[in-house]
């Protein structure tokens, strides 16, 4: 039986970088993906403009075709400053998406991240996905986002995985995912280059016994 998946990510670009192995075994099991996106991940920049925006819209679609996902939904909350938006509206916002899209398997950030943005993100998603008698949502995964997850204060909620996925034969439509991204990668040794995202995947992979893996930590998982 096929399930009907909901990524949520703060940012065009965390989807591919999260968990977009993930996104391309789901599609190739016949699972219907969407993703919304909680900013345009640009308008923070000083030098940022609509045509950035635009780009990176762009560049999100061309991602989507790659990963197979059936749409990608736009929002347009301040990028880098959701602390400034109330929790009940980025929350309504996630619930509006999860209404039309009766997910059953959703995916998000880890709530330690150092980008204030994942942060808030989880936290809408996790208030929008209160256990309620015959809620869609039966199941919920927090990604690690190279650049944002390893760079938190390493006291304060690590990402502790406990939930892996082979993706040995989806990488490379990962990494042609996140290639439609290139404006916002880097060159290694950076944390976020092409290097660094194929050592994480073989190193969680490894960690468990596979080639390749995506990690993620299981909040919740209703059966």
């Amino acid at each position: 039986m096929s399930n009907t998946i909901l990524v949520v990510a703060a940012h065009p670009d965390d989807e591919a970088l999260g968990c977009g192995g993930t996104i391309a075994r789901h599609v190739s099991a016949g699972d219907e993906v969407y993703a919304f996106f909680m900013t345009n991940g640009v308008s923070a920049r000083q030098t940022s403009s609509e045509t950035d925006a635009e780009l990176r819209n762009d560049a999100a679609e061309a991602a989507r075709k790659v990963l197979g996902v059936k749409r990608y939904i736009y929002n347009d909350f301040p990028d880098n400053q959701l602390d400034t938006v109330a929790l009940l509206t980025l929350t309504q916002a996630v619930e509006s998406v999860i209404r039309e899209v009766r997910p059953s398997i959703v995916y998000t950030h880890h709530h330690g991240d150092l980008n204030i943005d994942h942060r808030r993100t989880h936290e809408a998603v996790m208030t929008a996905c209160r256990p309620q008698p015959e809620f869609c949502v039966t199941e919920i995964y927090a990604f690690e986002v190279v650049s944002a997850t390893e760079w938190n204060t390493p006291q304060v909620l690590p990402f502790t995985p406990n939930h892996f996925v082979d993706i040995s034969t989806y990488l490379d439509i990962k990494m042609k995912s996140i290639a439609a991204y290139s404006e916002e990668m880097r060159d290694a040794p950076h944390s976020r280059s092409s290097d660094n995202l194929h050592a994480l995947a073989r190193y969680r992979g490894c960690s468990v016994g596979l080639e390749q893996a995506e990690a993620f930590m299981l909040i919740r998982r209703v059966c």
